[in-house]
């Protein structure tokens, strides 16, 4: 017998009515379609007539359930159904189905006595102990729930669902060893497919973290389900993209890659969903430190959508990254367009104006966010950087000035080496030499061996004559942490000069010319009082020519003048 499952219910509406005004005309009575029995002739029927009134009197009430479905009188629905299935009970599809609607309206106990007496039968299927099964695991019985789900493995060897409810019956008892096996004998499924494999992936990772002394066992036999079904020649997108988020989440970033991409590449795909996988190839690639392919699929996807801000952010940081100044200003304003409210995409963009030493840009877009956001140590921090780039260094002290108080109201961690380094440059190129002097050795006492601070109090002193053998100590040692570092090397030449030691500072400073790809004027001019030192004019007029021809400063062309003079 063939009942209607899963009709339209407007048609369902009129053929269940058609059935019940048929049921009527073959002489059935409806009162006996109402029993759980129903009433047989008293002129002892045959077998088949007590089968077909049986029959009849269950399409009737199924049409009636169907009828109280359409109306959402589910209660009444459900005692049709269950009607049907007693009046029929050897009709094993409308018995899953009802089944099943018992076991979604938590009646288990009444599933179990409709599927109990019907698992009796030889020839009783696999699905029928698979819902005997789920309703014992409700009523709490596990032992009997895991007798039902096992009968339906003998049965249907490769139903998924038995597999999946005997593990989760295991799991509830606290027996870790008999829930692996389980999934084992899943895996040993010669004919498993696609889906069957990905959702016993699925179990694998779920007993790991359910028993993490099982984790380095089911880790790999997980992996190792994703790699067959990733054989699969044909596989639906979302069972696809299952497979790949699986790939991807055990580390097998190479074939999860290659499953994205093949969806993404997919005709006809919804723009979100390409939108979703373009985000998770670049979440992949960005893991994997791929930049070119985590740009690549970014900059597709603003292609697509102009207005995702987390694409700009995330293209923002690469070129970041890779010092392209550049795009890392063009990928933070469109952020700071698409999502103004987002005050780190101001400093990010700041930050970037900065390197490229557009400081009036970045106290713009810095007093647009000061306007915007409560005044905070960030902020102020990068106001004076800014300030330096733009020479204003008075400025940039009482910048670095008022964050040290904000951090020292509450973000103390703040103030770190670096923070105390452009503190005292700033106090150095004010001309607050005592001020620079105390947060240069800060930002020592924080980083002994921070090869800029030591490079940059050194040559202060230097230059002035002050404290010249702790000066080149502190030189030497940034010079060994970079020795090629051209501007080390002149620190170290001039030091040397001024200890009255001319020859050693010649060979620092023409190893400081060799190593520098952009000739410097000051470190000529330096080499040119070097030779004058030791005697040796014309090396002397040399070197301050090419200083002079990189920057013509008043005092290195008096120097000139005076050594041509006769």
């Amino acid at each position: 017998m063939v009942y209607l499952y899963g009709m339209n219910r407007c048609l369902f509406y009129h053929v269940a009515v058609t059935i019940i005004a048929t049921a009527l005309t073959t002489g059935c009575r409806s009162a006996a379609m109402r029993q759980d029995e129903p009433t047989v002739s008293a002129r002892s029927p045959s077998a088949d007539q007590i089968t077909l009134e049986r029959r009849m009197a269950a399409h009737a009430h199924y049409a009636a359930a169907v009828i109280h479905e359409v109306n959402d009188e589910s209660e009444s629905a459900l005692k049709e159904y269950v009607l049907a299935v007693r009046n029929d009970p050897a009709d094993e599809e409308l018995l899953v189905e009802v089944s099943q609607r018992l076991l979604q309206a938590r009646q288990f106990t009444q599933a179990v006595e409709l599927l109990q007496p019907a698992t009796q039968h030889p020839e009783a299927s696999g699905r029928l102990f698979l819902r005997l099964g789920v309703a014992y695991a409700q009523l709490g019985d596990t032992q009997k729930a895991i007798t039902a789900n096992r009968a339906a493995l003998q049965r249907t060897p490769d139903l998924l669902p038995a597999y999946q409810n005997l593990f989760l019956n295991y799991l509830q008892a606290k027996q870790p060893e008999a829930a692996l096996k389980v999934l084992d004998d899943a895996a040993a499924q010669p004919q498993a497919d696609a889906e069957f494999l990905i959702s016993l992936a699925e179990l694998y990772t779920t007993c790991g973290t359910q028993f993490p002394s099982l984790r380095e066992v089911t880790r790999p036999r997980a992996l190792a389900m994703l790699n067959r079904a990733a054989s699969a020649r044909e596989m639906a997108p979302a069972l696809r993209l299952k497979l790949a988020d699986g790939l991807n989440l055990f580390g097998d970033s190479e074939k999860a890659a290659t499953a994205y991409l093949e969806l993404v590449n997919q005709p006809n795909l919804a723009p979100a969903m390409r939108e979703l996988l373009r985000t998770k190839l670049a979440d992949l690639y960005l893991r994997t430190r791929d930049p070119q392919k985590a740009t690549a699929q970014l900059e597709a996807i603003v292609h697509d959508n102009p207005a995702n801000p987390a694409a700009y952010y995330f293209l923002g940081h690469l070129a970041l990254e890779q010092k392209n100044w550049t795009n890392a200003v063009a990928n933070f304003q469109k952020l700071t367009l698409f999502s103004p409210d987002l005050e780190q995409a101001y400093y990010d963009l700041a930050s970037a104006q900065i390197a490229l030493n557009r400081g009036d840009e970045a106290v713009a877009t810095l007093e647009a966010a000061r306007k915007k956001f409560p005044t905070g140590f960030v902020g102020e921090y990068l106001m004076g950087v800014a300030n330096q780039t733009r020479k204003q260094y008075a400025l940039a002290v009482n910048y670095f000035t008022s964050a040290e108080h904000l951090a020292e109201a509450g973000e103390t961690n703040r103030l770190n080496a670096g923070f105390y380094f452009q503190l005292g440059a700033a106090f150095e190129r004010k001309g607050d030499r005592t001020e620079a002097e105390k947060y240069f050795e800060k930002c020592l006492t924080l980083a002994p061996d921070d090869a800029e601070a030591l490079n940059y109090l050194g040559y202060m002193w230097a230059e002035k004559g002050e404290n010249l053998d702790r000066a080149r100590s502190m030189i030497e040692r940034a010079v060994k942490s970079d020795p090629t570092n051209a501007a080390f090397l002149d620190s170290l030449g001039w030091v040397c000069f001024q200890l009255g030691k001319p020859r050693e500072a010649v060979e620092y400073l023409l190893q400081a010319i060799a190593q520098d790809d952009k000739p410097d004027a000051t470190v000529f001019d330096h080499l040119g009082d070097a030779y004058a030192a030791l005697n040796e004019k014309a090396k002397a007029r040399e070197a301050w020519t090419k200083s002079l021809a990189i920057d013509a400063t008043a005092t290195v062309k008096a120097k000139l003048e005076a050594a041509t003079s006769p």
